[in-house]
């Protein structure tokens, strides 16, 4: 009982593969032999290359151009969700501060003189 080692193949190989099945008319079987993949791998490329065609197969760490927009916006999102709890952390600090009657005048006399 042999474990079999799963192998990666490059971009440009699984394109390669691809349009070698799409330009033959032969079925994914006998091209999947003939290069020494399994059938289940070239319908699963082929079907990644007509979804997202050149843009299929980044590789392990890269991201498609689609998911590296996507990761852009979920970061401007997570910083305008901070800064909109700071803003409401400072709006209840500031309602529920309550200015005596007293402070009011002075605070209003402050600024007269500095309309002056």
């Amino acid at each position: 009982m042999s474990k079999q080692q799963s192998r990666t193949y490059d971009q440009t190989f699984k394109i390669n593969a691809v349009k070698l099945y799409q330009s033959s008319g032969r079925s994914y079987q006998q091209i999947a032999d003939e290069i020494g993949v399994l059938a289940s791998a070239l319908v699963g490329w082929a079907h990644s290359y007509q979804k997202s065609g050149e843009d299929a197969f980044p590789g392990k760490g890269h991201i498609k151009p689609v998911g590296l927009e996507v990761a852009q916006l979920r970061k401007e999102l997570a910083i305008i969700k901070e800064e909109r709890d700071r803003l409401k952390k400072v709006l209840g600090i500031f309602s529920s501060t309550r200015i005596s009657n007293k402070g009011f005048l002075f605070l209003m006399s402050i600024k007269r003189s500095q309309d002056q």
